[in-house]
Order: C-alpha cells, then sequence, then structure tokens
C-alpha cells in the first residue's frame, strides 16, 4: 500500500488550495478515504472522509462548507479542495486508507496559511 500527498504550500488567508492522494497497491475504489491534519502542538485531526461509494461524506465541523473532498476512481487518486483558508488550517495534511483493521499513511503535505 502507498499514499503519496502532493498540493501544500503557502497561501494567505483566504486563498485556496487543492490536496491531492495517488494510491496504490490496493483496490481503491472499494475502500473509505480520509484526509487527516496535524498542527503544531496538537492531536491528529479528521478533516473528511469519502465512503468508497462516494456517497456520504463527512467533514470536520471546522472545515465544513469550505473543504471538499473528492476522489477519482479511475486515477486511484482522492483529493481535497482547501477554500477560504485560515490560519488555524496550517497543519500536515495526511491521507489515510484503512485495510482490515490496519492504517496507511502517506508522507503528509505541509499547508501554511500566512500573511
Amino acid at each position: 500500500v502507498q499514499l503519496v500527498e502532493s498540493g501544500g504550500g503557502l497561501v494567505q488567508p483566504g486563498g485556496s488550495l487543492r490536496l491531492s492522494c495517488v494510491a496504490s497497491g490496493f483496490t481503491f475504489s472499494t475502500y473509505d478515504m480520509r484526509w487527516y491534519r496535524r498542527a503544531p502542538g496538537k492531536e491528529r485531526e479528521l478533516v473528511a472522509l469519502q465512503p468508497s461509494g462516494g456517497a456520504g461524506t463527512n467533514y470536520a465541523e471546522s472545515v465544513k462548507g469550505r473543504f471538499i473532498i473528492s476522489r477519482d476512481n479511475t486515477k486511484s487518486t482522492m483529493y481535497l479542495q482547501m477554500n477560504d483558508l485560515k490560519r488555524e488550517d496550517t497543519a500536515v495534511y495526511y491521507c489515510n486508507v484503512r485495510i482490515w483493521g490496519a492504517d496507511y499513511w502517506g508522507q503528509g503535505t505541509q499547508v501554511t496559511v500566512s500573511s
């Protein structure tokens, strides 16, 4: 199993970024996928989840209305569109898949929101 995130960077408050997570080593279309983040000095937080079927996405309250999770099963890729970014969104963002009870993680991509 391999998960590779990309798309992070430095953005001003109010700006947007789109993160990608390319998956390999498992049948991507059959698994729920998640985005997590870890901000400095804080616990890891579940940001968004998209079930394997695509419907029934869930978001953390802090990002509802601003972030959109999506997936392209033909490309084994998951996305996180982040709009109206705030300083408190600064964190390392990770994609995650749980297979037979085992969690797999990417290396993470840094998102920094600062003026």
